[in-house]
């Protein structure tokens, strides 16, 4: 299963277009995971109490892990996200406070060392900039580093277009490139 997860809130959104390119060149099933969809609950005290306490009884079958359960399942993960404020939508930052769940997605060795439980080889991050500074370090950098190092997904691609909104650029003509680069 491809799970397709689209940070996307413009309707007219050029990530979005880039991003429905490439899912639509893979075969498998896919399952897209709106996040303006979502109401994300509020992580707070309770939150962390409660989800810690279904973690010690061992029982991840409750609602507040089928993210998690569904991110760690999934053979192949597209990231929709644009490039806003340094980073990303913060629907995506919740959509992670989801899904970083010992247990389901990463645990721990005797050693303290942290081990990827996830399924999938491959996370393909898809992102566009108005601008041309969109360095990879900020919000794919951070998606990069969660699925490395807390996932096991070592195959970690980024397909970016930058420049989109800069006077006299073709912006059409950047995303029709980058999508047949795909």
């Amino acid at each position: 299963m491809l799970l397709y997860i689209n940070a996307c809130v413009r309707t007219e959104s050029r990530t979005r277009v880039i991003a429905d390119a490439l899912v639509s060149k893979y075969s498998e099933p896919v399952t897209e995971v709106v996040l303006e969809k979502i109401d994300f609950p509020r992580v707070d005290d309770a939150f962390i109490r409660r989800r810690d306490d279904l973690k010690a009884e061992g029982d991840y079958s409750d609602p507040i892990f089928d993210l998690a359960r569904q991110f760690a399942e999934a053979d192949r993960i597209v990231i929709a996200a644009p490039f806003w404020d340094l980073s990303f939508p913060a629907s995506l930052k919740q959509y992670f406070e989801m899904i970083n769940v010992g247990g389901v997605t990463f645990t721990y060795t005797d050693e303290g060392a942290i081990r990827g439980l996830c399924r999938a080889k491959e996370l393909i991050y898809v992102t566009t900039a108005g601008g041309d500074f969109c360095p990879e370090e900020y919000g794919f950098g951070y998606v990069k580093a969660l699925a490395r190092n807390f996932y096991g997904i070592q195959d970690v691609r980024l397909v970016k277009a930058t420049g989109l909104d800069i006077v006299g650029a073709d912006a059409d003509r950047i995303v029709e490139d980058t999508v047949a680069g795909l």
